[in-house]
């Protein structure tokens, strides 16, 4: 055993016991889980982009098939790609180089990405029309699939139109696809947000391959299947729905029709999610102590297993809204906030 996998296990029996004060990592009230060990170190400023181009507000990250190749929606430089015709899409390469971009002109906001089974490439838009702007009129709302070429091949929702309906989005904020091409797509951004109440669109919708609506589950609220703001979503290797109820500082789990399973509460404030073959999560907090949220946490990425309800890893000291895992293990965090970035976070056996 290296001396870091040791801290880790101490790491993990201390944290396991903290049933013995009554409370569990599985609860709410639980202490902020802050001393985990992090044995990553960060790297900033290792991309190169397009000459002219800068960082905006980045959320959505997910690797390439390959296991190498880095995806990202990143908003334009700013917040916004309404009325730009810069790719808001980008491909990376391990070195940081940009292979591959599409997208201009066709989103507002890119939010979550995901590339799915087959090598598609998802992309939720969180925003819609203003009735300010006219650049805006006509798009947002959707989640679109694109070909690995930028082809786009599918868009759920209707663009422009923010209801929660059969076949309309509202702020749609991440989607994932299983092996099977199932869809499902955390609907609703506002629901966090102070005078957000019942009428908050805030659940899950479920699709067929071809994109047809198959059922939705979840409403605003704090119970058990309710969400304030299902801000990400992935699978686990049981096919389990897990959703980061940001709002609620908790990741939730479900069955594939919906039902739901189980809670944890010692990931934070959930913005992005990760989670490997082996169910090891990685979770994004980029909100905790930030404006009075969360207060007493701190923001970064926490590791840990599904499985066990363990916290094994907390890489501190940044603010990703999003994260993604290499096949080599290094870590990738998207930046929403300052300006945008994309961070990478590099274990001992990569130094």
């Amino acid at each position: 055993m290296t001396a870091s996998q040791a801290r880790v296990a101490l790491t993990v029996a201390a944290l396991t016991s903290v049933g013995a004060t009554g409370l569990t990592l599985g609860q709410r009230d639980i202490a902020p889980q802050n001393d985990a060990p992090n044995p990553y170190a960060t790297v900033d400023d290792w991309t190169t982009l397009p000459s002219g181009r800068e960082w905006g507000s980045t959320g959505g990250v997910d690797m390439d098939r390959d296991g190498a190749h880095i995806w990202v929606a990143e908003r334009c430089g700013d917040n916004s790609c309404a009325g730009l015709d810069l790719d808001p899409i980008l491909k990376f390469d391990p070195a940081g180089r940009v292979v591959a971009s599409f997208g201009g002109g066709m989103l507002i906001q890119p939010h979550g990405l995901h590339v799915d089974p087959t090598g598609h490439i998802w992309v939720t838009d969180a925003a819609g029309p203003d009735g300010q702007d006219p650049r805006r009129e006509g798009k947002g709302h959707v989640v679109m699939q694109f070909s690995p070429d930028g082809e786009l091949l599918m868009t759920l929702g209707t663009a422009g139109v923010g209801a929660a309906g059969r076949t309309t989005l509202d702020q749609p904020c991440d989607v994932v696809v299983a092996g099977d091409g199932t869809i499902y797509v955390a609907d609703g951004h506002g629901g966090q947000l102070p005078g957000a109440g019942p009428h908050t669109t805030a659940r899950i919708v479920k699709f067929a391959p071809d994109g047809t609506y198959l059922m939705e589950w979840g409403s605003h609220g704090t119970g058990p299947g309710q969400f304030r703001t299902p801000h990400a979503i992935a699978l686990d290797s049981r096919g389990r729905v897990v959703v980061a109820d940001r709002g609620n500082d908790r990741l939730q789990v479900f069955g594939p029709d919906g039902a739901f399973i189980e809670e944890f509460y010692q990931y934070s404030r959930p913005s992005g999610l990760h989670i490997a073959d082996d169910d090891t999560v990685y979770v994004a907090d980029s909100a905790s102590s930030r404006n009075g949220q969360h207060p007493g946490w701190e923001y970064g990425i926490r590791i840990g297993n599904l499985r066990d309800g363990s916290l094994t890893a907390f890489i501190g000291g940044s603010n990703p809204e999003g994260v993604a895992v290499a096949a080599d293990g290094t870590v990738y965090g998207a930046v929403v906030a300052f300006g945008g970035a994309l961070l990478k976070y590099v274990g001992p056996e990569r130094r």
